[in-house]
């Protein structure tokens, strides 16, 4: 896998907290760096309302994603909302 070529990082849902508008589990979502964030155990991911928002990060589970599947995943969100990429 080149990872090089996509900076982003992805995690899978493994609970959502009690709120399936916001998280689907077992879906994978985009990370977004926040330092600050990972420093509380939090982590950023752009959630079902195509915002992002710190969610504790016991609700995920990092993950590696192929280049063509990480195209698949960015494709989706911004078919989903054209200003998302």
């Amino acid at each position: 896998m080149t990872r090089h070529k996509n900076p982003h990082r992805y995690a899978l849902c493994i609970d959502n907290g009690g709120y399936p508008e916001s998280l689907e589990v077992r879906k994978v979502y985009v990370v977004l760096p926040d330092e600050q964030a990972a420093a509380n155990d939090y982590i950023r991911v752009i959630d079902e309302t195509d915002e992002d928002y710190l969610y504790p990060a016991k609700y995920f589970v990092m993950i590696d994603v192929p280049e063509q599947a990480a195209e698949a995943i960015l494709g989706h969100r911004a078919s989903q909302n054209p200003s998302a990429r």
